[in-house]
């Protein structure tokens, strides 16, 4: 995994980081580089809350805080993990989050939302309709995982575009661009601190994944994320970084757009393409697996299928799984 900027941006930007370890409770698994989340200030009263090494289902979620007011930007997979989130929550706020975002619908950044009882609950209109209709599946992929006492608890205030969040004396906006990631996407972008939580519309060091979505609406999603110029980009995966983040995801897409488009022409299965196609320096990126997945969307795409159209992610993960050479690591 790249690190891209992690700590040349964030230092630059929010001068004196203040940086929080959060001790993970029995049954937290460490990454294999054995890093611990941590809660860092990466603008005034904004926190990105960075779990290592980024991989599937390990990823950030962030805290927006005013005085006694204060926001949760996502969760995390299992209960253990979310509870630890909370705990660096209130080493760092006077109070718990009276407010939850979720940046999607995805169980990696929803399914500790119970964790926070007190929290209203805010996401886009197809991320509750999506949350209710995938339930708890994401867990049975993983069994392994020990995913603690899950319960689901959906956003409560939905909204279609956009929406003004007030936090104390500080506003974030939250802006749907979708079909992207998901069908669902939200960006939490807090103008006055010129910071942007991007959910998994980017990634650092991480590969992107947009079967659910669209690669080429993952492209007009980037260039609105330039257009609000951010100085801090916390994406859903990886270290910290700024703007630079939406350049290197792009050269991802375009690349999968290219192949896609060789690959039909010459009629080649996704499969083979991914076993010989030379990922260059997106090779060292984590999850290279999911390669194949959105071969299959950018196909599908190039083919003439909707954006956002429902596919058969049961499919899609078995011939990523084909192509891996076994289930994918997961050290949630």
């Amino acid at each position: 995994m790249t690190g891209t900027a992690a700590g040349t941006a964030v230092g630059a930007v929010a001068g004196a980081v203040v940086g929080v370890s959060a001790e993970a409770p029995a049954g937290v698994a460490r990454g294999p580089a054995g890093g611990r989340p941590e809660m860092t200030e990466v603008a005034d009263g904004v926190f990105a809350y960075v779990q290592p090494d980024g991989g599937w289902c390990l990823n950030n979620a962030g805290l927006i805080v005013s005085g006694d007011h204060t926001a949760l930007v996502d969760t995390a997979a299992t209960e253990a993990r979310a509870r630890s989130l909370r705990e660096a929550a209130l080493h760092v706020a006077a109070t718990a989050p009276q407010v939850l975002v979720n940046t999607h619908f995805h169980g990696d950044h929803t399914f500790g939302n119970f964790v926070f009882p007190e929290a209203l609950v805010v996401g886009h209109e197809r991320t509750r309709t999506e949350m209710a209709e995938a339930g708890l599946h994401l867990t049975s992929l993983w069994p392994e995982v020990e995913w603690g006492e899950l319960e689901l608890s959906m956003p409560t205030l939905t909204f279609r575009d956009r929406i003004t969040l007030h936090i104390g004396d500080r506003s974030a906006e939250l802006l749907h661009l979708g079909p992207a990631h998901t069908s669902n996407d939200t960006v939490v972008w807090l103008p006055a601190e010129r910071a942007l939580f991007t959910g998994d519309l980017v990634m650092n060091g991480v590969t992107p994944f947009c079967p659910m979505g669209s690669a080429a609406g993952s492209l007009e999603a980037l260039d609105t994320m330039r257009a609000l110029a951010p100085e801090v980009v916390i994406p859903g995966h990886g270290p910290v970084g700024g703007p630079e983040l939406f350049d290197e995801t792009e050269g991802y897409l375009r690349l999968l757009q290219d192949l896609a488009q060789q690959g039909l022409a010459e009629d080649v299965d996704p499969v083979d393409l991914a076993r010989r196609t030379d990922l260059g320096r997106y090779a060292r990126w984590l999850d290279a697996e999911r390669l194949v997945p959105n071969l299959l969307r950018a196909y599908a795409e190039e083919q003439g299928e909707p954006r956002g159209s429902r596919v058969d992610m049961s499919a899609y993960f078995s011939r990523m799984v084909e192509y891996h050479g076994g289930l994918p690591a997961c050290h949630a």
